[in-house]
């Protein structure tokens, strides 16, 4: 699945900075049935996770009632220049990561 990342390129040390995230995926609750009346199996994303140079700042644990395509913003201070991780789990083995990295100066 694809994953859009916004990042600022470069930012002034101690400058606080918007991350934004956006992924595709379908986020199916478990709760709808098909036209023959059979459950359609839950298929959601259920963690999310940002490292800044291998180290957590922000984690979101997910439940059915997010959208699909989940759209996550959040904000952190810059403190060195190097690289964000993240990382998004769900049900049925799904894993997806991406990557952005960030110039301090």
């Amino acid at each position: 699945m694809a994953a859009l990342i916004n990042v600022p390129a470069k930012a002034r040390r101690g400058e606080i900075i918007e991350i934004r995230t956006l992924t595709s995926h379908i986020m199916e609750t478990g709760f709808r049935h098909t036209a023959d009346g059979a459950l359609v199996p839950r298929d959601i994303i259920t963690s999310f996770t940002c490292r800044y140079n291998g180290t957590e700042i922000f984690r979101a644990d997910l439940f059915p009632a997010i959208a699909a395509n989940p759209y996550l913003s959040f904000f952190t201070v810059a403190k060195e220049s190097g690289k964000f991780e993240f990382e998004w789990i769900g049900d049925n083995g799904y894993s997806s990561s991406a990557s952005a990295s960030i110039t301090v100066e």
